[in-house]
This record gives structure tokens, C-alpha cells and sequence, in this order.
């Protein structure tokens, strides 16, 4: 039964779905260092959400855990890459608290053009200072989105409700996505900033977005504008801002986030322009449960059947996705496999070509999950989340292209791998859509279910291999299952797959490879299917 720590403070949801799934679940927010040093080493998976730092000796000490459940959207919390080499895959909940985050930068939005907080504070302290509020109508203003993501296009919809006119920065989308949405799409961050009077933030914190709205973005804005962002500290220059405040340049400013957190000291604080909430998002009853069961069922789906959801380090797949992938999977990885456990390592290059309905599919994850049959032959801890960065860190050329036809099969997928012994190539397809099948190896036609004890060899055409080949296996008491041939009739060579019921020692694969015409004996272990 796989068992699951959750690490920080969470709805009870979250216990409630584990259990329910017959998930082991141990509930301990709030432990030392040492003490999470002490346990981690203990769970399959963690689900924490921004208190415990998975990083560094944690994230060393967690040795046995396949997955983490980030309960909310950002991840600095986690060392992504770090995972991904382990063969850890990370996960989060982009929608649970998308509404609520929506919501709050909206409330920014509103109470900083009215003054909201001064004018609460004044109150509060006795004062009726109706002049000293004049506010800005939003109905007619132009506003600008960086980010039309999950929480950036909500808010794009809730402005437009406001009766603003909408403007996004986001390269990620299209333009009949920005049509269907109702938003004007701007090509750069600097136009966007000289077009609009409100400017709100929704974009992650990467090395690309790290201090996006610096001092000439804002010198850009309209004497007079406002700046809001919810979405990660450090994406505004902080100086830059403070000097734009208080020069009156920027009429006012709302942020939800900071460069540095828990924010207990911060220069901005002594301008009265500013308002400020202490990171608090996603911080309604309904998002916190929202999040919490949301990362729990993904979580468990994945422990439970291998589904990925909402992976940060993987690409994710639906439990339907999974279903109709799940031969393609199985080909893929034993192609990969036949391939790493026939030839020797020194693995310089890897083509991999997908025609007829292969082309179709969802091809990333049929690419990790071969490359982690190739290199399981060789190396330890190789899965089909670090597959990928392994192969790139070991100087391996990845090439991949796809074809909507295939000359003799509906589905198709081709490996040629380039190395020290030369070039190799296995080709495979689904026989019924379901039945992987090999059907060629280096370049020869030869078809065969990639399953059990397999015996790869290369020969001259000659008359009398094969019978020298059985004769070996016969005196070893080792019988064959399946046996297929193929050949090149262009060199006179031919290649032989031979499914054998037990395990040939070593011994056995040098005295075939000794007999006469025989170029060269391999052996993989391809598993049940």
C-alpha cells in the first residue's frame, strides 16, 4: 500500500480521499527540519503546499518517493529540476484556486482606483476626508493582462464585465484565442504598458519574467496608471515601482505578492499609494478545499494506475489518454529496450520517426518512455520522468518526425539510434490497435510480439545457420518459443529473433556466436505482456 505524507497544513479533504483510495496517509504539518529529515525517507509521495521547502537534504532523504502534490500553482517551493532527475514527478492544482485568485486581483484592481484602504484607514481614524479620495471609473479605462492563462483569462473576463477594454500580453495564445476571449492582443509587454491605465500581472516567476515591469516598462505607462499584481514577487522591480509611486507617476499600486516573503520589512510600506495583502490568493475556504482535494485524487491516481495529471516536470495524461496510449506505451518502451540490451552504450544519437495514426497521438511521453528503455540497460534509477534529461546530459541528439502515412502499416514508429557500434534501427507497430508487433530490425523485415527471452543474432545467408543455431539450444535443453527471419538480399546478410523459454547463460551466446556465418549474438530480456 503506498504511503503518503502530507506536510503542510490542509483541508481534511485530502485525508478523506487518500484513505478512501487505500492510501496510507500520515497527516504532520509543521515539523522541524530534523524531524523532516527523519521521516522523509519514509513515503512513496508528499503533498505539501508553500511552508516545507522539498529541496536540497529533504528532497535527498525522500528516496523512495515517486511523486509530490503542490496544493496551489506555484512550485518555488520545490526543486523541480532536482526531482526530475530523480524520476520524481511534480504535480500541482493550476485550477483549484484560479477563481479565488481571479477574484482578489479584481479587488486590487477596484480598491486601488478608489482609494479603498487609504479611505478605510482614514475613517477608522476619526478623519472625513471625502476631498483627499478622488478615485478612478473603471467603465471606459483600458486595461492590460499579462498572461491569459487560467487566472489571467478570468480576470480578463471579470474586467470586461467591468465595462473596460481589454488588452492581453501573452505569446502563448493565438489570435482567434484572443477573439473568442473578446481581448485585444499586444505583441510586446512595452506596448501593452503605453496603451493601458491599469496593468495586472499573471505570468509564473522565471528567469524570462524576473523583474518584467522594470523601470522602463513603467516609464512607459500613463502618468497616472496603476499597477497590480497577484501573481509572483519578484516579476516587478520592486525599486522601480517605490520610485514611480512616490514620484506621483504611477497613481497607485496593489500587490499581493513580493520579492522577498513573509514581506514583515519592505520599503514600499511607507508609501501611502500602495496597498498590500500578505500573499493571500488563494486564501478562501473554498479554494484551500478545492486544492487540497484536487492534489490528493492526482496524486493517488498516479500511485494507484500511472495517471498524470497536472505534472510540472511530465506531460500529463487523462485517465482516457492513458487508455488508448497504453499499447503505444508498451511498444514504445520495449522498443527502446530491445534496442538498449542489443547494442552497447555509447549512445550518440536518437531518431525516432512516428507515421499513419502514431503520428496522431500524444508522442512526448512515447518518447520518454523509450528513451528510458534504452538507457535501463545501462544505467540505474532511469525512469520515464528523467529519461529525457538523462539522455540530454550524456550529449544525446534527440530527433523526432512524424508522417500521416505509412507505406505497409496503418500505425508505425521507427527507432534508428546512432552510437560506437554504429547505427541500429527497430521498427514496431499495433496489430489490432492493441498487440504491439516488431517488424523490422536494421532495416530487415522480420515480425515478432517484443516479449520473454529474446535472441538477436546476425548472420551470412548460409545454408546450415539456422540448424546450427537450434543444435545449440538443443544440447543446453533450452527450447525455442517463437523463431523469425529475416533477410537483406541486397548484402546476403540476415537477422534472426529468437523467443526461447528459459534464460541462455553467457556461455550459450558464445557458442553461437562461434559458429561459422554467425556476425554477431545479442540477448534481451523483453518481459511478459
Amino acid at each position: 500500500m503506498p504511503k503518503v505524507w502530507i506536510a503542510d497544513k490542509m483541508s481534511a479533504r485530502a485525508i478523506e480521499v487518500f484513505k478512501a483510495r487505500g492510501i496510507e496517509v500520515d497527516y504532520k504539518p509543521g515539523l522541524s527540519d530534523d524531524d523532516k529529515l527523519a521521516i522523509a525517507g519514509d513515503y512513496d509521495a508528499i503533498a505539501v503546499r508553500s511552508s516545507t521547502t522539498l529541496k536540497g537534504e529533504l528532497l535527498d532523504a525522500a528516496k523512495r518517493v515517486k511523486v509530490i502534490g503542490r496544493a496551489g500553482i506555484g512550485v518555488d517551493n520545490v526543486d523541480v529540476e532536482g526531482c526530475s532527475r530523480r524520476g520524481i514527478v511534480v504535480m500541482n492544482t493550476p485550477f483549484g484556486n484560479t477563481i479565488t485568485t481571479a477574484e482578489l486581483a479584481v479587488a486590487h484592481i477596484v480598491a486601488a482606483a478608489r482609494m479603498i484602504p487609504q479611505a478605510s484607514e482614514s475613517t477608522r481614524s476619526g478623519k472625513w476626508e471625502k476631498s483627499r479620495f478622488m478615485g478612478m471609473e473603471l467603465t471606459g479605462k483600458k486595461a492590460g493582462v499579462i498572461g491569459a492563462g487560467n487566472i489571467g483569462a478570468i480576470v480578463c473576463d471579470r474586467l470586461k464585465g467591468l465595462h473596460m477594454a481589454v488588452y492581453v500580453y501573452d505569446p502563448f495564445i493565438s489570435d482567434e484565442r484572443a477573439s473568442a476571449m473578446g481581448v485585444t492582443k499586444v505583441e510586446t509587454v512595452a506596448e501593452l504598458a503605453e496603451i493601458v491605465d491599469i496593468l495586472t500581472i499573471h505570468v509564473p516567476l522565471l528567469p524570462a519574467t524576473r523583474n518584467l515591469i522594470d523601470a522602463d516598462i513603467i516609464a512607459r505607462m500613463k502618468k497616472g496608471s496603476i499597477i497590480v499584481n497577484c501573481a509572483r514577487g519578484g516579476i516587478v522591480d520592486e525599486t522601480a515601482l517605490y520610485d514611480a509611486c512616490k514620484s506621483g507617476h504611477l497613481r497607485a499600486a496593489a500587490l499581493d505578492v513580493y520579492a522577498s516573503e513573509p514581506a514583515r520589512e519592505n520599503r514600499l510600506f511607507e508609501l501611502d499609494n500602495i496597498s498590500f495583502t500578505p500573499h493571500i490568493g488563494a486564501s478562501t475556504n473554498e479554494a484551500q478545499e478545492n486544492v487540497a482535494v484536487q492534489v490528493a485524487e492526482q496524486m493517488a491516481d498516479y500511485l494507484l494506475s500511472g495517471v498524470v495529471s497536472n505534472a510540472v516536470n511530465v506531460p500529463s495524461l487523462t485517465q482516457e489518454e492513458q487508455r488508448l496510449l497504453s499499447p503505444y506505451l508498451l511498444l514504445a518502451e520495449r522498443m527502446g529496450s530491445f534496442i538498449g540490451q542489443t547494442m552497447k552504450p555509447g549512445y550518440t544519437k536518437v531518431n525516432v520517426c512516428f507515421e499513419g495514426k502514431a503520428s496522431t497521438i500524444n508522442r512526448k511521453p512515447l518518447i520518454n518512455v523509450m528513451l528510458q528503455g534504452l538507457l535501463s540497460g545501462s544505467m540505474e534509477e532511469v525512469n520515464a520522468v528523467n529519461a529525457g534529461m538523462l539522455a540530454k546530459d550524456r550529449g544525446i541528439e534527440l530527433m523526432e518526425s512524424a508522417c500521416d502515412s505509412s507505406d505497409h502499416f496503418a500505425t508505425l514508429i521507427k527507432l534508428e539510434v546512432e552510437g560506437d557500434e554504429g547505427v541500429r534501427s527497430v521498427s514496431g507497430t499495433l496489430f489490432d490497435e492493441s498487440r504491439p508487433r516488431l517488424v523490422s530490425v536494421d532495416t530487415c523485415e522480420v515480425e515478432i510480439a517484443p516479449e520473454g527471452n529474446m535472441i538477436f543474432f546476425q548472420n551470412e545467408d548460409k545454408p546450415g545457420v539456422i540448424a546450427a543455431i537450434g543444435a545449440v539450444l538443443a544440447d543446453a535443453g533450452i527450447n525455442i518459443g517463437d523463431f523469425r527471419l529475416g533477410r537483406r538480399e541486397d548484402t546476403g546478410g540476415a537477422v534472426a529473433l529468437i523467443q526461447v523459454d528459459s534464460t541462455p547463460g553467457q556461455e550459450i551466446l558464445d557458442k553461437m556466436a562461434e559458429l561459422n556465418h554467425v556476425q554477431a549474438v545479442r540477448y534481451a530480456e523483453l518481459g511478459a505482456m
